[in-house]
């Protein structure tokens, strides 16, 4: 079954959440002329990168109340921005999925640490990325619900030993939903989920299409 943050009428909830932190921020940018984002790092994820400031707005004339969805409210998403620089266009990100991935790589790093430096790398997964095998770590091997669909998503880790959940079944899914058969081999694939849905995939790899097939690859 879907988690409760999944069912339609929650995603009904997070859409109505989304245009009314839009129209929030889309003013504030208009009064201010800029954005009302978290401070971040260079090295920060493309969409882990533009975190609202959700009080930023809330203190203004923006948004009269924080959505029950936002984790600053108890809910299980942060919102974030994507396109910053051209189209500022709100999204969610799923804490649990990103929080499960950090808790992954605690243990991943606890392993290299006790190993001098050894990786457990499974299979080749993509381009210097690999699966994750729980079994090298002493682990049962774990999955995270997608939030784009009901199903279940394995872990990767790239050759630096960063952690992240593969979203190969959901590009290739919604390759399939716009009958794309291929695909250009320097675009990130990332945005097909990014530009359907209200979600952006955290702790993710870029996606590109290598062999006949969607794959990630080390950054």
């Amino acid at each position: 079954m879907y988690p409760k943050e999944m069912r339609k009428e929650n995603q009904v909830t997070a859409k109505e959440s989304i245009l009314v932190v839009q129209n929030a921020v889309d003013l504030y940018k208009q009064k201010n002329g800029v954005l009302p984002i978290k401070n971040s790092d260079t090295n920060t994820p493309i969409y882990e990168k533009y975190v609202l400031d959700l009080k930023k707005m809330t203190s203004g004339p923006y948004l009269g109340q924080v959505p029950s969805v936002a984790f600053e409210k108890g809910g299980s998403f942060l919102f974030v921005l994507v396109n910053p620089d051209e189209k500022p266009e709100v999204k969610l990100m799923d804490l649990a999925a990103y929080q499960k991935a950090g808790d992954i790589q605690k243990q991943v790093d606890e392993f290299r640490k006790a190993k001098y430096g050894e990786l457990p790398f499974g299979e080749p997964a993509g381009r210097d990325v690999y699966r994750l095998d729980f079994a090298k770590m002493g682990k049962k091997p774990e999955q995270v619900q997608s939030v784009y669909s009901r199903q279940y998503l394995g872990y990767i880790i790239d050759r630096d030993g960063r952690v992240g959940i593969d979203y190969a079944p959901e590009v290739m899914q919604a390759m399939e939903r716009k009958g794309l058969k291929s695909a250009d081999a320097h675009t990130d694939l990332r945005s097909l989920l990014v530009s359907e849905s209200p979600y952006v995939p955290a702790k993710s790899f870029p996606y590109f299409w290598m062999d006949g097939e969607p794959k990630a690859a080390a950054d």
